[in-house]
């Protein structure tokens, strides 16, 4: 493992802070994909649904930021929490996928 010989706590740093970074910027365009955008092969209940996950992720994820910078890494992230936003975060990227096909063929 990668600086398996580090401290607990510096552990967490090296590889959750960075993870929490990528977690917060995926769900930020997210976000905005959602909030601008028609994306014309979901209704606009799903396309809602969606947002609303992404935003309640993104704020999970703002939260843990600030609890983990708080305590100087002292904290972590339950790996079943980590594994839903990475499950979320692959549901927006095959959406934002599509969508950019999408506009391509129309173009």
């Amino acid at each position: 493992m990668l600086h398996s010989n580090l401290p607990e706590p510096q552990l967490l740093k090296v590889l959750l802070e960075p993870l929490l970074e990528d977690f917060q910027y995926w769900f930020t365009r997210s976000r905005s994909l959602l909030q601008t955008e028609v994306i014309p092969f979901l209704e606009v209940a799903q396309q809602q649904a969606l947002l609303e996950r992404v935003e309640t992720a993104l704020n999970d994820v703002i939260a843990t930021q600030s609890l983990f910078r708080a305590t100087d890494g002292q904290v972590g992230v339950d790996t079943q929490v980590l594994m839903q936003w990475h499950t979320l975060l692959m549901e927006c990227w095959q959406v934002a996928h599509h969508y950019r096909l999408s506009k391509s063929c129309d173009a």
